[in-house]
């Protein structure tokens, strides 16, 4: 097989094992890596800390905490970017001509439906997180690894194929596998937060620590997924709040900014009629003619 990776047809009939090519526990500090491919597949496990993995034909940005692993396929242009620190482990491994040892990878896809599963879906990557079994099965193939002449074939073979299994098994529910593989699902907890709690002195560490990420890296998933900043986004939702609460309720136009979770009240005056072209009294205005509705009379 000239691509080393798990979506050859020749593994399911041939007679090939897994063979890892290097594997490592590493700290990373304020690091970005540049794009690149290797012939292996990849497994990063994250042990602490949070990171960013980039798979580059895919245009995605996959945010990493501790617990997650992402399985990158062989030859697809990857990078690693950690903002403050992370802790990973990973392995790479390719699938080669069987010389010796326990059966082939085939007879354990042929053996195993999740894996089977697996080896037919087309993937770049995936994003997984861990239900507890992952790390102890990569742990134990490190330790293994780490003996004296590279441990045994069969053992490293072994746990090897029962890392694929675990990996195929979290693999198999692709509704929330998809999910998970995206930034969409990290921008809407962000967006569910901000809407919930638009009304109070919010600010971007306070949101970024609400979905689990780092500050940096919210603001780039944000960018790229609503075309504008967490605070600009923050901004045009509480103007459309207070639109609302202008045209809807007798509230008093000095008051509006509090509900709306900005509290100074000029600022607040100065922004409304950056968005909407008048002032919130003016707008107050428009809208009572528009409806009939006189509204309060203390502006």
């Amino acid at each position: 097989m000239e691509k080393h990776g798990l979506h050859q047809p020749e593994l399911k009939n041939g007679e090939y094992r897994p063979r890892v090519m290097a594997y490592y526990f590493k700290q990373w500090e304020q690091f970005s890596m540049k794009f690149h491919a290797h012939n292996s597949v990849e497994f990063m496990y994250v042990l602490s800390g949070t990171c960013m993995v980039e798979v580059e034909t895919a245009g995605q940005a996959i945010p990493m905490r501790k617990g997650e692993l992402i399985v990158v396929d062989a030859l697809v242009p990857h990078r690693l970017v950690v903002e403050e620190s992370c802790r990973m482990l990973n392995i790479e491994f390719q699938f080669q001509p069987k010389q010796a040892g326990i059966g082939s990878v085939g007879e354990l896809i042929r053996s195993n439906e999740e894996l089977q599963r697996l080896s037919v879906r087309p993937f770049e990557y995936l994003m997984l997180r861990d239900d507890g079994e992952v790390y102890p099965a990569l742990r134990s193939l490190v330790l293994e690894l780490d003996r004296v002449s590279g441990g045994s074939q069969a053992m490293t073979d072994l746990l090897l194929y029962r890392l694929l299994l675990l990996v195929a098994r979290l693999a198999d529910n692709p509704g929330e596998d998809e999910a998970r593989t995206t930034a969409q699902l990290y921008v809407k907890r962000a967006l569910e937060y901000m809407h919930s709690h638009y009304d109070g002195d919010l600010q971007m560490k306070d949101i970024a620590a609400a979905v689990n990420l780092h500050p940096g890296y919210l603001h780039r998933l944000f960018r790229r997924g609503q075309g504008c900043t967490v605070m600009d986004y923050l901004t045009r939702y509480r103007i459309d709040k207070a639109r609302m609460l202008l045209a809807h309720s007798d509230i008093p136009v000095i008051e509006i900014a509090d509900y709306v979770g900005m509290n100074s009240r000029q600022h607040f005056s100065t922004v409304f009629k950056k968005i909407t072209g008048v002032t919130p009294q003016q707008y107050r205005k428009s809208a009572a003619l528009s409806s009939g509705w006189e509204g309060h009379k203390d502006v």
